[in-house]
């Protein structure tokens, strides 16, 4: 049995985005609606993931834009009491996702008792949020002060953003399992809801296949069977979205009718 069996029981878990509202200090915050606001639609679309049948959630700060790589501490404050006020609902193992800032993830972990994380914890990357670096010695260090049990996920194809260097992504995913032994490698396309390349998915799989692979975007009904004919699971967010879009709150028939398709994959 794989850690993925065993802490989310199934195989090929969907582990879905909960997409929280603009925070405290971000540019599209909600003043007028504050916090309460934020908690109130986070509840309503993890409940309906839940209903829906998907085998865990990932809270993400995802309408934090422009990302910052070192959050300010009020985004991680914000975050903890949204977890905190939803914990009652919360019947699916869950993980966090600070972005793009793998030592914020880690503490939010540590607060409220998630299972993953999921970030950019290694390499230097050219983005749209600027140059872009990390520290993957210090996170590991910090993970196994705070959380040594912490599962890690390491997104190794960052959306809008490009490896400094010319390794292919072969080479990237077998140094960065050598060096580093992540939990599970997310192989991504270049945004949020943009479908993961298949033959990508494949190449990573064929270099590094003792270690588990998941599809991190653009999985669909459509292509679901396709996509997790090669992961081991896959990270969903816009699919489960208001006609698929990222902007709109949860669809729960949309949500239904992919994890309907995926349990009969299993």
């Amino acid at each position: 049995m794989t850690w993925l069996e065993d802490s989310f029981g199934t195989k090929k878990p969907i582990i879905a985005m909960c997409h929280l509202q603009a925070l405290p200090g971000d540019p599209a915050y909600d003043a007028t609606g504050g916090m309460q606001k934020v908690v109130d639609m986070a509840r309503q679309d993890l409940l309906n993931l839940q209903q829906g049948g998907v085998d865990a959630i990932m809270f993400s700060n995802e309408f934090s834009l422009p990302y910052l790589t070192t959050v300010k501490p009020e985004t991680t404050a914000a975050m903890a009491r949204i977890i905190g006020e939803l914990m009652p609902d919360i019947t699916v193992p869950f993980g966090v996702n600070v972005l793009w800032d793998p030592i914020a993830s880690i503490d939010l972990a540590a607060a409220t008792g998630a299972v993953f994380i999921r970030e950019i914890i290694t390499g230097v990357y050219a983005s749209d949020f600027g140059l872009w670096n990390t520290n993957v010695g210090e996170t590991i260090r910090h993970k196994m002060r705070l959380a040594p049990d912490l599962k890690m996920l390491f997104n190794i194809v960052p959306e809008a953003a490009s490896y400094i260097g010319s390794r292919n992504i072969i080479d990237i995913a077998r140094s960065t399992v050598f060096n580093n032994r992540p939990d599970a490698l997310c192989v991504s396309g270049l945004t949020a809801g943009v479908e993961t390349d298949t033959q990508v998915l494949t190449s990573v799989k064929e270099a590094v296949p003792d270690t588990m692979i998941l599809c991190n975007t653009g999985c669909r009904v459509d292509n679901v069977e396709r996509q997790l004919s090669v992961a081991d699971g896959a990270v969903v967010g816009s699919t489960f979205k208001i006609d698929g879009k990222f902007d709109n709150l949860v669809d729960p028939e949309r949500v239904r009718a992919f994890m309907d398709k995926v349990k009969s994959l299993r």
